[in-house]
């Protein structure tokens, strides 16, 4: 929790509207913490950020797409959410390209049993592509999914950003500027570079991108590892198993 000072002048007289300003800090401060209280537990808070960059072709897309659509179907994903303490995760997908464009295709869903994994499975395959262009910004993908975890109607004891994508960081400030004030506030972050363009990208992933506890990412180094990659991913991460 978050608390901001108000200097008084040196008078040592309040300025006009104190009353009003103080009695909206406590409100945000007793909402905050009621809302907080409401949350429902999970394991994990998982945000899914998908590259759709320009250089990304509608191919690769689709195969990003259907990679999750098969690992949230896979009994083994299931098997190791149930294995965790409130034996559930809460998942969100968004779509990504510049510092300013971002996407959200599924909401916050809780999975917890077999109907839910594949409602989260369909809302992905539901969804075509929304952003096409506006260059790589990584930095602006990770600190977008910072803003996605408080307005979360459930609380996970691990907060996780899993970051695909085909390209170094471009456009925005410096990821690992992003990557560093993620951590900071406790969240790690964790990488799928894909590649088949750029193939020193898994280097900039490592230096620049993932981060905080237990933090990995797995290499895709052609478009036909898309589906085991991603399912070796949520295992890990679900499971608080490096692979």
């Amino acid at each position: 929790m978050r608390w901001t000072s108000i200097i008084f002048p040196a008078t040592g007289r309040r300025p006009a509207g104190w009353a009003a300003v103080a009695a909206l800090a406590l409100f945000a401060v007793l909402w905050q913490s009621e809302r907080a209280a409401a949350a429902e537990p999970v394991d994990v808070q998982l945000v899914l950020a998908i590259d759709t960059s320009g250089s990304v072709n509608q191919r690769r897309f689709e195969l990003q797409q259907q990679g999750y659509v098969t690992a949230f179907r896979d009994p083994r994903v299931l098997q190791a959410i149930q294995a965790g303490i409130a034996r559930s995760i809460a998942v969100t997908m968004f779509q990504w390209t510049g510092p300013q464009l971002h996407d959200i295709v599924v909401p916050w869903m809780r999975i917890d049993d077999q109907a839910s994994a594949e409602a989260v499975a369909t809302a992905i395959a539901a969804v075509p592509r929304q952003l096409f262009r506006g260059g790589t910004s990584i930095s602006g993908a990770i600190d977008y999914s910072m803003t996605l975890f408080p307005d979360s109607p459930y609380a996970g004891s691990r907060r996780i950003i899993d970051v695909s994508g085909d390209g170094a960081n471009n456009s925005g400030r410096p990821a690992e500027h992003a990557r560093d004030d993620a951590v900071a506030a406790g969240v790690t972050i964790n990488g799928l570079p894909i590649l088949t363009i750029e193939p020193n990208l898994d280097q900039h992933y490592q230096n620049s991108v993932i981060g905080g506890e237990g933090a990995f990412m797995i290499i895709v180094e052609t478009d036909t590892d898309f589906a085991d990659a991603i399912l070796k991913k949520l295992i890990a991460e679900i499971a608080l198993n490096k692979p």
